[in-house]
């Protein structure tokens, strides 16, 4: 599985988990063209990485990210979500998971899918 364009996407309690697998692979990251809603994007820039950041999910980034499914712009898509909290934007939210789905665009929602990721799509780093 090769892959070269990946959005990264965090509801608010996992950002931190998200920055923390970015960094735990760093290396493999940086060798993808990088696409993150608002937060999650400067998070992830944060580390030294470029990242085209987007709006908000709430905001809009959400919809943004499911469009450049849409238009082929996108090979994978690692959405660390929240189970457990309540987001104003659940419908822009399944919309991108439908579009992940429709286009037969990679998504993981967890850590152990994310893994299981970068693993298929550079098998040398897992």
């Amino acid at each position: 599985m090769e892959l070269k364009r990946v959005a990264l996407i965090a509801h608010d309690g996992k950002k931190d988990d998200l920055v923390d697998f970015v960094k735990a692979h760093q290396g493999w990251f940086e060798t993808l063209e990088l696409v993150g809603t608002g937060t999650t994007g400067g998070r992830v820039a944060e580390l030294g990485m470029s990242v085209r950041r987007l709006a908000s999910g709430p905001l809009g980034g959400d919809a943004q990210i499911a469009a450049l499914i849409t238009e082929g712009l996108l090979d994978a898509v690692v959405f660390f979500r929240d189970p457990m909290g309540k987001h104003p934007h659940e419908p822009d939210v399944n919309m991108l998971l439908r579009q992940c789905d429709v286009h037969n665009v990679a998504l993981a929602t967890n850590r152990a899918t994310a893994e299981l990721l970068v693993q298929a799509a550079n098998p040398a780093q897992g």
